[in-house]
């Protein structure tokens, strides 16, 4: 049961990866400084799990000896690599295909290892032991992740939560039941790190982070959510109903000028 939901939760990212890239926020600079301030000194290796892109990964390359991001699924993995030649192949930064629990990384070689906007499709229990076997003790495990959707302004936000509301709902009812994908509630991670009796230390940071963006980038924010994707290809056509009426709005009060949108984050840490 649970391999076919890993299968699923993967399969859910494929066909969107440069959509994804070219909206979602990158990774503020708040999490280098947060997850160094707790370690203590400069990482020598990150381990970024779930990197999707890579918009978590490259936010290490002045900042570690050496990242690897690990990604399950290839379309996603192909933007990343897609990017990484683009700066002519560095070394200290690899990207390779993998699963949570099951990572080709020595034990306890690993100083931060990281799950942006992931930990949620991961089976906390497995990964969780898997994270502390690869950590080096005192080495930091973080999963942060955003609210949805981003703070602007109230009418758009409450459409935004609604279309995707319905694209999860569509998702659900139009997908096989054994090809669903499945999530794990983000308000549980803390008490899942706390419950595994593998972190001496765990605890949750609030914080917060303004990027610019247009009308045409917070829509597209919209629809790189998973659930509405899934719905889309599987055929659910009166949602493109939907999208063209949330884009009008979203173009109404934008009025085509960029405007300054919040992201907050929240941050679960456990240090072994």
């Amino acid at each position: 049961m649970i391999e076919h939901i890993r299968m699923n939760n993967v399969q859910r990212f494929t066909g969107f990866g440069a959509l994804y890239d070219e909206n979602r926020p990158t990774a503020p600079h708040e999490v280098v400084k947060l997850l160094t301030t707790y370690l203590q000194r400069k990482p020598q290796t990150v381990v970024d799990v779930g990197c999707g892109t890579g918009l978590s990964s490259f936010l290490w390359l002045d900042e570690a000896d050496y990242i690897l991001g690990v990604e399950p699924s290839d379309d996603m993995r192909s933007v990343a690599l897609a990017k990484w030649e683009a700066i002519n192949k560095p070394d200290k930064l690899q990207f390779v295909s993998g699963l949570s629990h099951q990572l080709e990384v020595p034990s306890a070689s690993v100083d931060i290892l990281t799950c942006s906007q992931s930990f949620h499709w991961m089976e906390p229990q497995s990964t969780l032991r898997e994270f502390a076997r690869v950590l080096r003790p005192g080495g930091v495990f973080a999963a942060y992740d955003c609210d949805w959707p981003p703070a602007i302004d109230w009418t758009i936000e409450e459409q935004y939560l609604r279309i995707n509301a319905l694209g999860d709902t569509r998702a659900a009812e139009l997908a096989q039941g054994e090809q669903q994908a499945f999530k794990w509630n983000k308000d549980e991670h803390l008490q899942n790190i706390r419950n595994s009796g593998l972190f001496r230390y765990s605890r949750e940071i609030v914080f917060h982070h303004w990027e610019t963006c247009d009308a045409t980038r917070y829509v597209n924010i919209a629809l790189s959510q998973g659930g509405l994707q899934t719905a889309l290809k599987l055929g659910a056509d009166e949602l493109h109903e939907e999208v063209a009426a949330f884009r009008e709005l979203v173009a109404q009060v934008f009025a085509g000028e960029e405007r300054q949108i919040l992201f907050s984050y929240r941050m679960r840490l456990g240090i072994v």
